[in-house]
């Protein structure tokens, strides 16, 4: 009854007679306004049409000029505090859309004129009819209501497949998978494959001190939220990027660069180019932003374990992500695949893990905990041949191969060439990748994630079966994680 209630409310919701923020654009009291209401449904049924929409982050219902992502909703509360800190939150609203209108237009296959002046003219009405809004009160609170990131589960999946009681057998084979991974780390290595190690590239890192100073800019932010430059980021990426150590056993165990072959459904992995993608990110710990760096490297696939292999498919991958303290030093690690599953965390003794509110969730799977990490050290990870699981992380000095991957932005996915012509996105309108469906979708289908084992574009990764996580919830550490060091009072979640 609760649910047909929420759903009721939703329905008169959508029915109410306030005109939303855009329809009042269409009918502006001048030409420019108008103009640029209409350029936007112009270059919406283009985008839908082509069937090149961004996913990675959630358009706004009203604004069609801005995107959310979660972090950036949850400033949503501080965003109401100050008309400076509503601005910032408002731009940076539109600088998420400008960003995913950037590849859209890219990945356009066809468009009149030039995609250079299409993205300027975008980014011109997108900001006037920015500034409309931000004179008039009650656009500004929509905007503000909107600015939320539905979660990536399906109510009506879970309620057809009796969720409340199939829980229970699910929970059953996290449990197993855990209870194995905790073995595994347990014994040493058995061979059977050959073992090479990669190292980042080779440039001297940061000092832990020009880190602190880096991450003191959010101090003086509106919204608490450090800006980097492009160089920053890249320098950051290269100081705390892990060392790799692959077992091989055959071209399915080599990771390399994405790229479109000609008429190809699916990308395919160049492992001449070992690359590992790396972007930026954030989590919330009371009033601090702590910085996340993200490691994504791609395998050519899940080879099959015998006759019927529910896990194998196209394509699999690893991302790995290191949480900064305000001083630089990283707090905690955690770990999944692409398609979101196996999610693990790597503490310090500076994060320790809190109890779990329903012990039947996925809560915080920790296999091991780390030494705290010296300025000089970085993480090492071992990864198991074909299943391409973690199998131990510990932490090494300097760099001890010759053999060294390169680290590429993670937003060259949402756009690669084609050798036929133009570009394509890696990710489809749903956010996953096409072709890399599991068989496990039809069985895991009542845990409500769609395509479950699919790999999927960042933003689209539900890291639970029972629950509800997000790899990229804004508060994913603080709610599991009691943080030496980083002040926590203020907030509560």
């Amino acid at each position: 009854m609760k649910a047909l209630a929420l759903l009721l409310a939703a329905g008169l919701a959508a029915c109410s007679t306030v005109p939303a923020p855009f329809e009042e654009h269409l009918n502006g009291e001048t030409a420019a306004e108008q103009d640029c209401a209409r350029w936007y449904q112009a270059l919406d049924d283009a985008i839908d049409e082509a069937k090149v929409r961004d996913a990675q982050d959630t358009r706004l219902t009203g604004f069609p000029y801005l995107r959310v992502d979660r972090f950036l909703a949850s400033s949503r509360s501080q965003a109401a505090t100050s008309e400076s800190a509503m601005r910032v939150f408002a731009h940076r609203l539109l600088e998420l859309d400008l960003e995913a209108r950037a590849f859209e237009l890219a990945n356009l296959p066809t468009w009149r004129g030039s995609r250079k002046a299409a993205l300027s003219r975008t980014s011109d009405c997108g900001r006037t009819l920015v500034a409309l809004d931000l004179e008039r009160a009650q656009a500004r609170e929509q905007m503000r209501e909107q600015a939320q990131v539905p979660d990536d589960y399906s109510m009506a999946a879970r309620a057809v497949g009796l969720y409340p009681l199939t829980r229970f057998a699910f929970a059953r084979g996290v449990q197993k998978w855990q209870a194995q991974t905790l073995e595994d780390f347990a014994r040493p290595s058995t061979g059977g494959a050959s073992r090479v190690r990669f190292e980042p590239p080779s440039q001297p890192g940061l000092t832990r001190s020009a880190v602190a100073g880096m991450l003191e800019r959010a101090r003086f932010d509106p919204l608490g939220q450090p800006v980097f430059t492009q160089r920053e980021i890249e320098l950051l990426a290269a100081t705390y990027a892990p060392s790799l150590e692959l077992s091989i056993a055959a071209d399915y165990d080599r990771f390399g660069e994405l790229r479109w072959r000609r008429g190809a459904a699916t990308p395919e992995v160049n492992a001449a180019e070992p690359v590992v993608y790396v972007q930026r990110a954030y989590t919330r710990y009371g009033e601090r932003t702590l910085l996340q760096l993200v490691y994504t490297l791609w395998f050519p696939e899940r080879p099959k374990e015998g006759r019927i292999d529910l896990l194998a498919g196209r394509l699999d991958g690893l991302v790995w992500r290191v949480t900064l303290a305000p001083d630089g030093e990283p707090l905690l690690y955690d770990s999944i695949h692409p398609c979101g599953c196996y999610h693990q965390f790597f503490p310090t003794p500076r994060a320790r893990l809190r109890p779990p509110p329903e012990p039947l969730d996925e809560w915080a799977f920790v296999p091991a905990v780390l030494p705290r990490v010296g300025a000089h050290e970085r993480p090492l990870l071992s990864v198991d041949t074909g299943t391409h699981y973690i199998r131990d992380v510990k932490l090494v000095h300097g760099i001890d191969s010759l053999v060294h991957y390169s680290l590429r932005p993670y937003d060259e996915l949402r756009s690669l060439p084609a050798l036929e012509g133009g570009f394509r996105s890696v990710f489809g309108p749903d956010g996953l990748v096409a072709g890399t469906a599991r068989a496990e979708r039809f069985l895991f289908w009542p845990m409500g994630i769609a395509s479950a084992g699919a790999m999927r574009q960042w933003g689209r990764q539900a890291s639970a079966f029972i629950g509800r996580r997000h790899f990229d919830d804004a508060d994913l550490i603080e709610r599991r994680f009691d943080v030496q060091g980083v002040e926590r009072q203020g907030i509560e979640r």
